[in-house]
C-alpha cells in the first residue's frame, strides 16, 4: 500500500516478514496470488467497517462522514499508484475490486440514500442508482494521480472535498445543517490532532 505493488519484490516481502521466500511460496504460488489474497482481506475488512459505520451513525450524513474519516486513515499510508498497479499487473485482483464497487459498495450506498431520504436529510427526487454510482466513482478519483497528483493535492483534502460536494448536491436544508455540524466537528478534531 505504501510503495505500490509493482516495485515490491517477493524477496523484499520475505525479508520484511523475517521468513524465506520459499516459505511464502508454500502458501502462494506467485505474487499475483499473494496480491489477490491481500485484496480479498482488505475487501472483507472494508465490508465490516461499512456495516459498522451504518450501525454507529446517528444519521445518513454522519455515515458518510464516518466513511470519509476511515478512508483518510487509509490515504495516510497509501501510494496512489496502487490501483494503477493492480489494473495493469494484477487484473484478477483489480476485477475483484470492481466487483466490490459495483456490488457491495453500490448496495451500501443505495441503503444510505434510502436512509437519508427517510430521515429527510437527502432530497426525495434523486435517482438513487445514478447518485450511488456517481459517488462510488468519485470516491475512487482520489487514487488517480493524473487528475489529483500528490505533488499538488492532499489526498485527504481531495477525499473530503469530493464527499462534501456529493452531500451538498443531494441534501435538504436539514441535511446541509448536518454537513456543517460534522464539518465543524472534523475541523476541531483535525486542529487538535497530531501535526504531521
Amino acid at each position: 500500500m505504501r510503495y505500490g505493488i509493482k516495485s515490491i519484490t517477493m524477496d523484499e516481502i520475505a525479508t520484511s516478514l523475517g521468513i524465506s521466500k520459499k516459505t511464502i511460496y508454500q502458501f502462494f504460488t506467485d505474487k499475483d496470488e499473494l496480491v489477490s489474497a491481500v485484496i480479498e482481506q482488505e475487501i472483507g475488512k472494508n465490508e465490516a467497517e461499512c456495516v459498522q459505520f451504518r450501525d454507529d451513525a446517528a444519521d445518513a450524513v454522519h455515515e458518510v462522514f464516518l466513511a470519509v474519516e476511515d478512508l483518510d486513515e487509509l490515504l495516510r499510508y497509501t501510494n496512489p499508484l496502487v490501483l494503477y498497479d493492480l489494473e495493469k499487473y494484477h487484473p484478477k485482483a483489480f476485477r475483484r475490486i470492481k466487483d466490490f464497487k459495483y456490488q457491495f459498495l453500490h448496495a451500501a450506498m443505495m441503503e444510505n440514500l434510502g436512509r437519508g431520504i427517510a430521515e429527510g436529510v437527502y432530497r426525495a427526487d434523486i435517482n438513487k442508482d445514478i447518485v450511488a454510482k456517481s459517488r462510488i466513482e468519485a470516491s475512487f478519483l482520489v487514487f488517480n494521480p493524473d487528475i489529483f497528483p500528490a505533488s499538488k493535492y492532499s489526498m485527504s483534502e481531495v477525499n473530503f472535498q469530493l464527499a462534501t460536494l456529493f452531500l451538498h448536491g443531494i441534501s435538504t436544508d436539514k441535511g446541509k445543517q448536518l454537513i456543517e455540524q460534522y464539518t465543524n466537528e472534523r475541523n476541531k478534531k483535525l486542529s487538535h490532532g497530531p501535526k504531521v
